[in-house]
């Protein structure tokens, strides 16, 4: 389940600047939410769940082996996900495009309920890294093509992953060019720096290309503005728990990124 990679949720955040001092930081405990990560896809259902943690609490493992996890579809289809490790949930099902999916999750007595409908295949046409110069510094940018599928409204999620790490991701939707070859372009590092985030010759690119429904998109679409807004993503789950459901077909391009093969771009 790629998506949950990019799961982030910032509880509280403190930021501290210019100061020498020893400061207390006053905070209130917050009552432990759940976190669920499911998806219903051209290979399989899965679900994730987890617990959020407070700031003092050291334990990060959060393994959930108790839920009742099922994924309906208004096809009739009806799936109970086994569980596996890890609070890690999976059937070898796979999703139909076109049909709307219902996932149930019944937990320590909390119900959580979310739909997402699974949508069409995307098509990769093609994927390049380029510098570019913008101002007076250069600039190596990941530049992703792909076709839009034709007379229908479309969203997208894509994610780029490094060496199986999470490395870039991105929402689009269709409205500005529909019927029509998409662009999204990643930016990736600027040339002269050497942090961990610089690309070195020899990784290994994943590019993963998602057809989402809106309803997914407005989750993380949501979630990119975060930094902006201060807010929470939009919620996707009723039932009080964070995280999201998402029916979506996934194609994916590998990458070998090599520095000689950079095109310049004006």
């Amino acid at each position: 389940m790629r998506l949950s990679v990019i799961l982030l949720f910032c509880l509280n955040i403190v930021l501290l600047s210019s100061c020498k001092k020893d400061i207390d930081i006053d905070y209130h405990q917050v009552p432990s939410l759940y976190v669920v990560e499911a998806s219903v896809s051209n290979t399989s259902m899965e679900a994730r769940i987890s617990k959020t943690q407070n700031m003092d609490d050291n334990n990060t493992k959060s393994d959930i082996n108790n839920a009742v996890v099922v994924i309906t579809g208004d096809d009739g289809s009806s799936n109970e996900l086994k569980y596996m490790s890890n609070g890690r949930y999976y059937s070898s099902s796979k999703g139909t495009p076109g049909v709307t999916y219902t996932i149930t999750i019944d937990v320590d007595d909390e119900h959580f309920t979310s739909t997402s409908t699974m949508q069409n295949k995307p098509t990769i046409n093609s994927f390049r890294v380029i510098r570019k110069k913008i101002a007076t510094e250069w600039f190596q940018i990941g530049e992703l093509n792909f076709q839009d599928l034709p007379n229908e409204d479309n969203w997208y999620f894509m994610h780029i992953y490094r060496n199986d790490l999470g490395y870039r991701w991105a929402v689009l939707n269709d409205r500005n060019d529909p019927n029509k070859e998409l662009q999204q372009l990643f930016n990736f590092f600027r040339e002269g720096d050497s942090g961990s985030d610089v690309l070195r010759d020899g990784d290994d690119l994943r590019i993963e290309l998602y057809t989402i429904d809106q309803r997914v998109y407005d989750y993380f679409f949501s979630m990119q503005m975060m930094e902006n807004t201060g807010t929470n993503p939009i919620p996707n789950f009723s039932g009080g728990c964070l995280g999201y459901f998402s029916a979506h077909w996934l194609v994916a391009k590998p990458f070998v990124y090599r520095a000689a093969n950079v095109e310049e771009e004006d």
